[in-house]
């Protein structure tokens, strides 16, 4: 009998396994002319209570509406006011300012960690814009755009990046991991894709309760490979649950391309066909079409017509994180060939080119953004930086977990309590 751990000689090609390695490394030239991004207006705008089924080719295709002339084209204008537009210019602008002065504070030891959301500001407050201020939003960790639209206190956002004696979640969450309940802002979370079967189960109690309000979550394309992505799939399919599923697909993960997740053999958007779920996929880079996909999904998901996944076809165009230097693992030259170009200027332009913005007041804009930023950094600094140790009381790591706290903890409680007044002479000695 032949040895099974051996096997038989053979006539059959050996198998190879496949390692997904992306285009372009450092000191590579990138070339990205082997992406078709179509052109804007291209895309039909279906009925938004169509069957899925009836519109797969917009899982594959790319919904834009701003073109090179920097004009909006097409049945996905959403025709937005100018003082609209201008407004989300604005919030885009305040993104990029807070972003750099945060960067800035994490890189002189004021506070632990940062992530910056540049060239991605469009996939959330575009989005943001198009929901109503009441819908429940799940969001992933570049989603601070969504707080600024809804106008979220920029000095709340600094007292917790700084985890200081004002921070409202009392320093027990990390830096960029808000929340706010009177925002709808869901707590950020680390772990990856979690935010997407709560999102379908806050959507399904507000359907089982008759409430008018939707959910609408956001993930990046590699947490699609999640097991928890695909369970809230089928949990929305099959409830026809009125939720927004966002995939944010800026091609990097902190060191790995999207290849890992599975671009390479598909678009994530058409991960939504095969639960039966409505798919779009949108020029990530392009805030009107952003605004328009999403003010589409949550209107089907109020005529209680099902949810909607929405692909942002973007590119990070910052490293993961204040702990990632891209340059180990990418072309320095994918920022500036990346055939979508920046949104903040797309918008800018689109603006300029209708006669409602011009350089000067865009200039203005962003040093007022700029110094209210810094301003506002300066008040938070008051209260204290994460790098001066403990703000809050010891005891309340205990709190705000347990309506009655179990005795065991009781006991941990006083006996770390104790422990420190021992070693300091108070329980809170940075305070």
């Amino acid at each position: 009998m032949a040895d099974p751990a051996k096997p038989a000689e053979t006539n059959r090609q050996p198998l190879a396994l496949h390692v997904p390695e992306p285009k372009y490394r450092p000191g590579d030239t990138a070339d990205f002319s082997h992406i078709d991004i179509g052109q804007p207006g291209d895309q039909p705008r279906p009925d938004e209570g169509v069957h899925p089924s009836q519109i797969a080719g917009l899982a594959y295709g790319l919904i834009r509406v701003l073109g090179d002339d920097n004009q909006a084209h097409g049945p996905w204008n959403p025709r937005l006011a100018p003082e609209t537009l201008r407004a989300m210019l604005g919030h885009m602008a305040m993104v990029r300012a807070f972003d750099e002065r945060m960067f800035r504070g994490q890189r002189q030891g004021k506070t632990s960690f940062y992530m910056k959301c540049t060239g991605e500001e469009a996939t959330s407050i575009a989005p943001a814009m198009a929901l109503a201020s009441d819908d429940m939003v799940f969001p992933s960790y570049r989603q601070q755009g969504i707080l600024i639209a809804r106008g979220y206190p920029l000095l709340d956002m600094i007292n917790q990046i700084y985890s200081n004696r004002a921070d409202k979640l009392k320093g027990r969450q990390l830096p960029i991991m808000y929340s706010s309940r009177e925002h709808s802002f869901f707590s950020i979370s680390g772990n990856l894709a979690t935010q997407c079967p709560q999102a379908v189960g806050w959507a399904m109690a507000s359907a089982a309760k008759g409430d008018s309000r939707i959910a609408a979550c956001w993930v990046g394309e590699g947490s699609t490979a999640e097991g928890d992505f695909h369970s809230a799939c089928t949990f929305a399919a099959v409830y026809n649950a009125p939720v927004i599923l966002n995939v944010v697909n800026n091609q990097w993960a902190i060191s790995s391309f999207s290849g890992f997740a599975g671009a390479e053999r598909t678009t994530f958007a058409a991960r939504g066909l095969g639960h039966g779920i409505a798919a779009l996929r949108v020029d990530g880079n392009d805030a009107l079409a952003c605004y328009a996909a999403v003010e589409w999904a949550a209107n089907r998901a109020r005529g209680n017509h099902g949810p909607t996944l929405i692909e942002y076809f973007t590119y990070r165009a910052e490293g993961h994180s204040t702990s990632d230097d891209p340059s180990g693992y990418r072309s320095a030259q994918e920022r500036e060939e990346w055939p979508l170009g920046d949104p903040v200027t797309r918008l800018k332009k689109h603006l300029i080119a209708i006669g409602e913005w011009d350089e000067e007041r865009h200039a203005a804009m962003d040093l007022e953004c700029a110094e209210l930023v810094k301003t506002t950094t300066k008040e938070a600094e008051k209260n204290g930086i994460l790098g001066h140790g403990l703000h809050h009381p010891f005891h309340t790591m205990f709190e705000d977990v347990y309506e009655d706290l179990p005795w065991h903890l009781e006991e941990q409680a006083d006996q770390a309590i104790r422990e420190r007044i021992t070693k300091f002479g108070t329980e809170r000695p940075f305070g």
